[in-house]
């Protein structure tokens, strides 16, 4: 990342900033993709910015982005403590009907499994 943009990115209050680098320069930001999700996780203090990155790159390229989405859903189940944005963000990455595939997506993708259980503490994988 050169040093401008790391100067425009360290006045990110909370990832917006950094989102809208990302959406805006999608085409271009392959080399420099894991710094620009370290300065997402480390500047939004709520999740977020993190769960719509995650979203947003799922949409854009699953695969290509395997393991940026995987670092921001991470960040996501510990920063979004209000249950705020892991609802949308287990329905974008596993679809609508994530309730009816519960069990087996839980037994095979640990992110899902610590959404769940934390959207669903009562209820049972």
């Amino acid at each position: 990342m050169n040093e401008d943009l790391k100067k425009k990115l360290s006045r990110d209050s909370n990832g917006l900033l950094t989102y809208e680098y990302i959406a805006n320069n999608i085409d271009n930001v392959d080399e420099i993709m894991p710094e620009l999700v370290q300065n997402m996780i480390n500047v939004d203090s709520t999740g977020q910015f993190v769960a719509s990155t995650a979203r947003y790159l799922h949409a854009i390229d699953a695969e290509k982005y395997a393991d940026s989405i995987d670092t921001l859903v991470k960040a996501a189940i510990d920063k979004d403590r209000e249950r705020c944005y892991l609802p949308d963000l287990i329905a974008a990455l596993w679809g609508a009907d994530y309730k009816e595939h519960a069990e087996e997506l839980s037994a095979s993708d640990d992110n899902f499994r610590r959404i769940y259980k934390r959207l669903y503490p009562a209820m049972g994988i």
